[in-house]
Protein backbone atom coordinates (compact mmCIF):
# COMPACT_ATOMS: atom_id res chain seq x y z
CA UNK A 1 0.00 0.00 0.00
CA UNK A 2 1.02 3.75 -0.83
CA UNK A 3 -0.41 6.71 -1.24
CA UNK A 4 1.89 7.69 -4.11
CA UNK A 5 3.18 10.89 -2.20
CA UNK A 6 6.82 11.38 -1.38
CA UNK A 7 7.64 10.80 2.56
CA UNK A 8 10.72 11.15 4.85
CA UNK A 9 9.58 7.06 6.04
CA UNK A 10 8.33 4.89 2.82
CA UNK A 11 5.36 3.81 3.40
CA UNK A 12 6.52 0.13 2.82
CA UNK A 13 8.45 0.95 5.91
CA UNK A 14 5.89 1.79 8.19
CA UNK A 15 3.74 -1.13 7.05
CA UNK A 16 6.28 -3.38 7.88
CA UNK A 17 6.93 -1.92 11.38
CA UNK A 18 3.44 -1.21 12.37
CA UNK A 19 3.27 -4.03 15.06
CA UNK A 20 6.43 -3.20 16.43
CA UNK A 21 5.16 0.92 16.87
CA UNK A 22 2.17 -0.51 17.90
CA UNK A 23 3.85 -2.64 20.73
CA UNK A 24 6.18 0.12 21.60
CA UNK A 25 9.05 -1.74 20.71
CA UNK A 26 11.16 0.16 18.62
CA UNK A 27 13.49 3.44 19.29
CA UNK A 28 12.14 6.78 20.39
CA UNK A 29 13.76 8.30 16.85
CA UNK A 30 12.14 5.59 15.17
CA UNK A 31 8.26 6.25 16.54
CA UNK A 32 9.19 9.47 16.04
CA UNK A 33 9.65 9.26 12.15
CA UNK A 34 6.10 7.23 11.94
CA UNK A 35 4.16 9.87 13.99
CA UNK A 36 5.30 12.11 11.09
CA UNK A 37 4.11 9.86 8.49
CA UNK A 38 0.87 9.35 9.87
CA UNK A 39 0.55 13.07 9.48
CA UNK A 40 1.48 12.83 6.51
CA UNK A 41 -0.13 9.78 4.95
CA UNK A 42 -3.86 8.87 5.30
CA UNK A 43 -3.58 5.49 4.15
CA UNK A 44 -1.25 4.64 6.49
CA UNK A 45 -3.30 6.06 9.05
CA UNK A 46 -6.21 4.29 8.51
CA UNK A 47 -4.27 0.87 8.79
CA UNK A 48 -2.48 2.26 12.22
CA UNK A 49 -5.97 2.65 13.66
CA UNK A 50 -7.54 -0.34 12.42
CA UNK A 51 -4.53 -2.60 13.76
CA UNK A 52 -4.93 -0.51 16.71
CA UNK A 53 -8.71 -1.29 16.96
CA UNK A 54 -7.92 -5.27 16.27
CA UNK A 55 -5.09 -5.21 19.39
CA UNK A 56 -7.45 -3.46 21.60
CA UNK A 57 -10.20 -6.13 20.75
CA UNK A 58 -7.78 -9.10 21.12
CA UNK A 59 -6.80 -7.64 24.09
CA UNK A 60 -10.21 -7.33 25.65
CA UNK A 61 -11.38 -10.55 24.50
CA UNK A 62 -8.47 -12.86 24.96
CA UNK A 63 -6.36 -10.82 27.04
CA UNK A 64 -7.16 -12.25 30.13
CA UNK A 65 -5.78 -15.95 29.71
CA UNK A 66 -2.67 -17.04 31.83
CA UNK A 67 0.29 -17.89 29.40
CA UNK A 68 2.29 -20.93 31.06
CA UNK A 69 5.63 -20.26 31.90
CA UNK A 70 7.33 -22.96 29.61
CA UNK A 71 5.28 -21.43 26.67
CA UNK A 72 6.40 -18.04 27.30
CA UNK A 73 10.02 -19.28 27.75
CA UNK A 74 10.15 -21.26 24.71
CA UNK A 75 8.51 -18.46 22.00
CA UNK A 76 10.76 -15.86 23.91
CA UNK A 77 13.42 -18.31 23.30
CA UNK A 78 12.33 -18.19 19.18
CA UNK A 79 12.56 -14.51 19.19
CA UNK A 80 15.95 -14.09 20.41
CA UNK A 81 17.38 -16.72 17.93
CA UNK A 82 15.38 -15.01 14.97
CA UNK A 83 16.47 -11.25 15.99
CA UNK A 84 19.92 -12.82 16.15
CA UNK A 85 19.91 -14.37 12.91
CA UNK A 86 20.31 -17.91 14.00
CA UNK A 87 18.36 -20.88 12.02
CA UNK A 88 15.12 -21.68 13.99
CA UNK A 89 14.83 -25.47 13.89
CA UNK A 90 10.77 -27.13 12.56
CA UNK A 91 10.78 -29.81 15.94
CA UNK A 92 9.87 -28.37 19.67
CA UNK A 93 13.39 -27.18 21.22
CA UNK A 94 12.31 -28.17 24.79
CA UNK A 95 10.40 -31.44 23.74
CA UNK A 96 12.10 -35.04 24.32
CA UNK A 97 13.77 -36.38 20.71
CA UNK A 98 11.27 -38.10 18.72
CA UNK A 99 11.48 -41.94 19.20
CA UNK A 100 12.93 -44.08 16.27
CA UNK A 101 10.75 -45.85 14.61
CA UNK A 102 11.10 -49.58 14.10
CA UNK A 103 11.36 -50.68 10.45
CA UNK A 104 8.40 -52.76 9.46
CA UNK A 105 8.88 -55.95 7.76
CA UNK A 106 6.57 -55.82 4.58
CA UNK A 107 3.52 -57.99 5.35
CA UNK A 108 2.62 -61.15 3.22
CA UNK A 109 -0.50 -61.70 1.49
CA UNK A 110 -1.98 -64.82 2.07
CA UNK A 111 -1.55 -65.49 -1.62
CA UNK A 112 1.98 -65.31 -1.71
CA UNK A 113 4.12 -68.24 -0.32
CA UNK A 114 6.30 -68.25 2.04
CA UNK A 115 10.24 -68.56 1.54
CA UNK A 116 10.30 -72.30 2.89
CA UNK A 117 7.30 -73.00 0.68
CA UNK A 118 8.79 -72.19 -3.58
Amino acid sequence: MSCGEPHETDCSEVLDHLYEFLDHEMPDSDCTKFETHFEECSPCLEKYGLEQAVKKLVKRCCGHDDVPTDLRAKVMGRIDMIRAGEAVPEHDLTAAPPEPQQPVAPRRSAASPSPQES
